[in-house]
């Protein structure tokens, strides 16, 4: 048996790397999604929470970057692979459309959007632990 096999996929070098991609785009989304709701009542937004809104893109670009690529080795990695790239494309097509709904002047309809889908891929979080 070889060691990834034998340490399971969640522990294989590679899917510790794309996870964490996964996690710190979820948290850059999080953080936009408590921003603008943070704006729109006037509320002052903590540095912290500014720092990782303004790291979305970097994020995205990253996880994206790992999300193009293939996958070889044990079955259960490269299902645990193919969850967490189904995860990083749909968040992708969140952010995509939540820029262009509030482009389009329906910025709190863009935000329950985005929340709601960032809220169902942690209730997969199951897949790729």
């Amino acid at each position: 048996m070889n060691a990834p096999a034998r340490r399971g996929p969640g522990k294989d070098p590679r899917i510790v790397t794309f996870r964490g991609a996964l996690e710190s785009l979820i948290e850059s989304l999080d953080a936009t999604v408590r921003i603008a709701r943070w704006e729109a009542l006037g509320e002052p937004i903590p540095e912290p929470l500014r720092d990782s809104a303004a790291q979305l893109q970097d994020r995205l670009g990253s996880a994206n970057h790992l999300a193009a690529g293939r996958f070889v080795g044990a079955p259960a990695v490269v299902a645990t692979s193919d969850a967490i790239k189904e995860a990083v494309r749909a968040l992708d097509a969140a952010f995509v459309a939540y820029r262009k709904r509030t482009e389009g002047g329906h910025q709190e309809e863009a935000v329950i959007e985005l929340d709601g889908e960032v809220g169902r891929i942690k209730l997969d979080a199951h897949r790729w632990d």
